[in-house]
């Protein structure tokens, strides 16, 4: 069996952006663990792919998802976000 056509191998590359996404935060690496997160699910569920096929529909349910989550997340249109106390003091 090829290795990315494995469900676990994209569940494992899943944990490893999102573990990225928690030491460098910005919605820059969730979308592309969610998206080999679907992606392991749909050959979990018996997707049968061929490589460059896999890696559009990885492509696109990263780029839907990120541009999803700056959409959901992001601030109203002109406003900054400010910050008035100190966490730490």
């Amino acid at each position: 069996m090829i290795f990315w056509s494995l469900w676990w191998a994209w569940l494992c590359f899943a944990l490893i952006l999102g573990i990225a996404e928690m030491l460098i935060p910005g919605f820059i690496f969730l979308g592309f663990a969610i998206g080999a997160a679907v992606v392991a699910l749909l050959l979990a569920l018996g997707l049968s792919v061929t490589l460059p096929l896999l890696l559009l529909i990885f492509a696109a349910l990263s780029l839907v998802t990120w541009l999803g989550l700056r959409r959901y997340f992001a601030l109203p249109k002109g406003q900054v976000k400010t910050f008035e106390d100190d966490i730490n003091g």
